[in-house]
């Protein structure tokens, strides 16, 4: 059924046929994190930084009863603008797809999601801001709330290139269920796990590389011995684009009372923060994620180059 509604678009379809450079891209950022235009403006940039790196973008979502991979430039407005003729649009998961695809649907595909529509393309490198997972103990007890991206990553053979997981994250708690998922963690160019809207505190990862080509190599090895979950590449935000440390706790803790005095739960929760550190920071976290995610899509695009030049299998 998925291949019956895989829809690749004819330019992806194209380098994938020859060999060239590809690079997945979600579309939650932009009907579900950010306003319009920005949302929209931050999409383009992100598909014109792999175009530069020497890659070919595809952008993923449900569209008319489709997964479609790859998208016009009407398509990504139809997104952006957050309705259209079918509603309001959707936050399509992995549980959500049969359903967004059988009701015909207009859906923004998460972490989770994308990566298994990369997956039946065949592309092995997707790009992003931060991927899910668990999310911090409330104030009544533990938290049982983990993300689909992480049993995405321990099943789908695509690297995400992410600046770690969100900040408002348990991030202990995620880098364990990483390593116990069987999932590595390279740092492009650092020894920690970045955190999102900052280069990150003391969290190890399980190796670092300095160069695209070192990633890619360590890629072709891992899914070249028979392994086939995927890999989370973290990539620091730039120095100059990073947000001051003590703000974002700040806004964080502020931001999770304010998600229980308010009763949001389920996947509200991540939406309602962001919102929130958003309006708390002034704007300068949406700087941030903006910065963030277009400096992945480079970064994305030059690993994906590298790893044309090796054999997969």
């Amino acid at each position: 059924m998925a291949h019956s509604k895989l829809v690749v678009a004819s330019d992806v379809a194209a380098a994938l046929t020859s060999g060239r450079a590809v690079v997945a891209l979600e579309t939650t950022i932009i009907s579900h994190g950010m306003s319009y235009p920005r949302n929209l403006e931050t999409a383009q940039a992100c598909e014109m930084a792999i175009r530069d790196a020497g890659a070919v973008p595809a952008t993923v979502a449900i569209l008319d009863g489709n997964i479609r991979v790859g998208l016009a430039a009407t398509d990504l407005e139809r997104l952006a603008s957050g309705t259209d003729h079918t509603g309001r649009i959707a936050k399509v998961s992995l549980r959500d797809l049969g359903a967004a695809l059988a009701q015909g649907k207009t859906g923004a595909t998460t972490v989770a999601a994308t990566m298994f529509a990369a997956a039946q393309a065949g592309i092995r490198v997707f790009a992003t801001g931060g991927i899910g997972g668990a999310h911090r103990s409330g104030q009544t007890g533990p938290s049982h709330d983990i993300s689909a991206d992480l049993t995405a990553l321990a099943t789908i053979p695509v690297a995400v290139v992410c600046s770690g997981a969100k900040a408002i994250l348990d991030l202990d708690r995620t880098v364990e269920a990483l390593e116990t998922l069987g999932v590595p963690v390279i740092g492009q160019g650092t020894d920690v796990l970045p955190e999102f809207w900052t280069r990150g505190g003391d969290l190890p990862v399980s190796f670092r590389c300095d160069d695209p080509a070192s990633t890619a190599a360590i890629l072709s090895a891992h899914w070249g011995c028979g392994l086939t979950s995927g890999v989370v590449v973290a990539n620091p935000i730039p120095m100059s684009d990073e947000a001051d440390p003590a703000v974002i706790t700040a806004a964080i803790e502020s931001g999770l009372a304010a998600v229980t005095a308010a009763g949001v739960t389920g996947r509200d929760v991540t939406p309602f923060l962001l919102a929130h550190v958003a309006l708390a920071t002034d704007g300068a976290s949406l700087e941030a994620n903006v910065a963030l995610v277009v400096h992945n899509a480079a970064t994305a695009g030059a690993i994906a180059l590298a790893l044309t030049k090796r054999a997969l299998p």
